[in-house]
């Protein structure tokens, strides 16, 4: 199964908001420096990490079999969005 429209949709909605809110997860990103010496990755582990587990929830509602080729096309998704995640990331200035 690949990811159906109506849950593609879904996660572009999710994205959205994501970017829309980079600011948050910048200061979010703020409170867990000491981890890493890239705030912005942390800002981006966040977001990616936040997504993916609405995904996976999803999928749980939905009562469907998350299958290897639905998490490869989640991959595919987050790595077609990478540039607008983190430009996101970089016009609330870390």
């Amino acid at each position: 199964m690949v990811i159906s429209d109506e849950n593609k949709k879904f996660l572009e909605g999710l994205l959205q908001y994501y970017i829309d809110q980079a600011d948050s997860y910048n200061q979010f990103a703020n409170e867990y420096n000491k981890f890493s010496n890239s705030k912005k990755e942390i800002a981006f582990g966040v977001i990616v990490g936040t997504i993916y587990s609405a995904f996976l929830q999803t999928y749980s509602n939905q009562q469907l079999e998350v299958r290897l080729d639905d998490i490869q096309e989640f991959h595919e998704f987050v790595r077609d969005n990478i540039e607008k995640i983190t430009n996101a990331l970089d016009e609330k200035k870390l």
